[in-house]
């Protein structure tokens, strides 16, 4: 038996007898429950939200995204995590082009960071719930950084949806976490559904698949992320829209499955109630 397989042997067994357990969480609901520890009252965002700043906010935004926020996530990324990429150059065949990425949702500010470091130096925008831009003294910084917030009604669509059309047509790339939910360090995928792929769909975009694995680092709790890139896949032109979505939908979510299957490191347990 190989060094590489003994260790991960003794790892597994260390997780079964609990030597690496520091915490469980219970949950009675995987798709509507939400455990990021951060409770904000979200602000309305409908038709009269700004999506669009003018060329000087989005000269700033850019610095802010991938000059002057760089040097924060990478060394949080490898100093907190040893986060390691694996597949990065499939993004260089759509380097020209925009596209989404879809990843899972498990780190309440690694998530924000890991996206825009495996395509840098494309720049990178995420959509998000109004929580994210809602936060006083913070949502201003929050939008500079890429968050594009999901309307609250039908009439704020119309501008939102402009917003996501326009970084698309400026070939970068927008990140969607399609379980909605922050699970800290989760290592199985959540159900979702198909509704976050109505937008390549819309704008026959590619999609990439984005999948953090956690892995432990030797002694202790210490975790290493190790992240696949996968794609690009594509809307299949042939079918409906509605069909189109489901079947983006269910590669993405097979893709997710498969890489998930990585993870080795339990650091934080999630059991249902019964």
């Amino acid at each position: 038996m190989g060094t590489k397989k003994k260790r991960d042997c003794k790892r597994t067994a260390e997780m079964k007898r609990g030597r690496y357990h520091n915490k469980i969480i219970y949950y009675t609901d995987e798709c509507h429950e939400e455990f990021s520890g951060v409770s904000i009252v979200p602000k309305r965002i409908d038709e009269n939200y700004h999506y669009f700043h003018g060329r000087m906010w989005d000269f700033f935004s850019f610095l802010m995204q991938n000059i002057l926020s760089l040097p924060i996530k990478v060394v949080y990324a490898r100093v907190k995590f040893r986060m390691k990429f694996v597949g990065r150059e499939k993004f260089k065949c759509c380097k020209d082009r925009g596209y989404f990425i879809y990843a899972n949702h498990t780190q309440p500010f690694g998530d924000t960071l890991i996206p825009s470091l495996a395509n840098f130096p494309k720049r990178n925008f995420f959509i998000v719930s109004p929580e994210n831009v809602s936060m006083p003294g913070f949502g201003g910084i929050v939008e500079l950084l890429g968050a594009v917030p999901v309307p609250c009604d039908f009439k704020g669509m119309k501008n939102f949806l402009a917003s996501v059309e326009q970084i698309i047509q400026k070939n970068d790339s927008i990140t969607i976490y399609p379980e909605a939910h922050i699970w800290p360090y989760y290592i199985h995928i959540r159900p979702f559904g198909a509704v976050s792929f109505r937008y390549p769909v819309m704008y026959s975009s590619p999609v990439f698949v984005l999948t953090n694995t956690y892995h432990s680092r030797g002694r202790g709790n210490k975790v290493q992320i190790i992240t696949y890139i996968d794609g690009p896949f594509y809307p299949d032109e042939s079918l409906k829209f509605k069909e189109r979505q489901q079947k983006l939908r269910d590669k993405v979510y097979e893709c997710m499955l498969l890489r998930s299957k990585e993870s080795d490191f339990e650091y934080i347990i999630y059991k249902k109630k019964t």
